[in-house]
């Protein structure tokens, strides 16, 4: 098979020779079709076999394209091994000339709610490093599994319409841009490429434990393909729930452009009548995103007390609240945000 066309001679042999599978090589096109990357980014590994097919797809096209890429691995320190195993997937991918770095969180560990909060803590970790190198782009190994449990969970959750289809190709928080090039890979063709270039990989027991909330969708899940509902079908819905989230994201775009003004001097964003004379969800959006810029927060703030301050609004009974760093303020006709000191 000619490597001509991916400017082999810039990748080592060690991972070259593994482009002459045919399989491997058909996979790696197809990655290399959608991942339109033209600049820096970091990759994050956990040592399963999505992570690590990531990495080496990953390296393969910055040889190609001739850019910088980072490899980071996350020891949670959550299990006794895994230590170990942080450094034993280190030591493989720098035997493949993928040079990778460990992160480890340190500090007590909570006993509840571990996997949303060891996820959170995990991309604080990672944030912190693409801030400290100015990289913008964090390349993740989900997969389209991933985002069939990602939609159920948050219908266990009870999401609205923008977190149903938020597990999307691209999302960008705090100014990173969160990269999912895998969305459209099979969980099988992950583990063929791990398993031929590094015949290596993690296997997490508590991928195996049911008292998890994301193992039992994934036997529910299942379970429902036995009545007709398979991933055919499940695509079909999150694409159709996608473009009427698309059209909203649209209108509060307008919204926040047409009826808000940023005073530089005073620091405040002034929101006008207008502002609210939208539809429900495009009001929502339109504040819980203004005072995430305002407040200068990770996360959107939460539905139910961000409904309790619109109703304010609404009934003309706000004077000053606080919510997500901001404080908020009716004066005359307009409400007003400003960081909270």
């Amino acid at each position: 098979m000619s490597l001509k066309n991916l400017s082999a001679n810039r990748i080592p042999n060690i991972l070259k020779n593994k482009l002459l599978n045919k399989r491997i090589y058909n996979l790696y096109k197809k990655f290399e079709k959608d991942f339109k990357i033209n600049e820096s980014f970091i990759v994050a590994v956990s040592g399963g076999p999505d992570s690590l097919a990531l990495a080496f797809l990953t390296k393969i096209y910055s040889f190609k394209k001739n850019l910088e890429s980072r490899y980071y691995i996350v020891d949670h320190k959550l299990r006794r091994e895994s230590t170990y195993e942080a450094k034993k997937v280190n030591k493989i991918l720098n035997e493949f000339n993928i040079k990778s770095k460990i992160l480890t969180w340190k500090g007590k560990k909570p006993k509840k709610n571990l996997q949303s909060l060891a996820r959170q803590k995990r991309y604080k970790l990672l944030f912190s490093e693409c801030k400290k190198l100015k990289i913008k782009n964090l390349i993740l190994g989900h997969h389209i599994d991933d985002s069939y449990e990602n939609f159920f969970i948050r219908i266990v959750r009870g999401s609205g319409l923008r977190g149903l289809v938020s597990f999307g190709k691209n999302t960008k928080i705090n100014e990173i841009n969160l990269i999912r090039p895998l969305l459209e890979f099979q969980k099988k063709d992950l583990i063929f490429i791990s398993s031929f270039v590094f015949n290596f990989f993690i296997k997490d027991p508590s991928n195996e434990n049911d008292k998890f909330l994301r193992i039992k969708v994934r036997n529910l899940i299942s379970q429902l393909k036995d009545v007709g509902f398979d991933q055919t079908k499940l695509s079909l819905t999150l694409k159709n729930l996608k473009s009427s989230n698309d059209s909203i994201i649209f209108y509060v775009k307008n919204n926040k452009k047409l009826n808000s003004y940023f005073n530089k001097k005073k620091k405040e964003l002034i929101l006008n009548q207008d502002f609210f004379n939208q539809p429900y969800d495009v009001v929502f959006r339109s504040l819980s995103e203004s005072i995430k810029l305002i407040g200068e927060k990770y996360n959107l703030v939460r539905g139910k007390k961000l409904e309790k301050i619109l109703k304010k609004i609404q009934e003309n009974s706000l004077s000053k609240e606080t919510l997500g760093g901001c404080v908020i303020k009716k004066v005359n006709q307009t409400v007003i945000l400003r960081k909270e000191s």
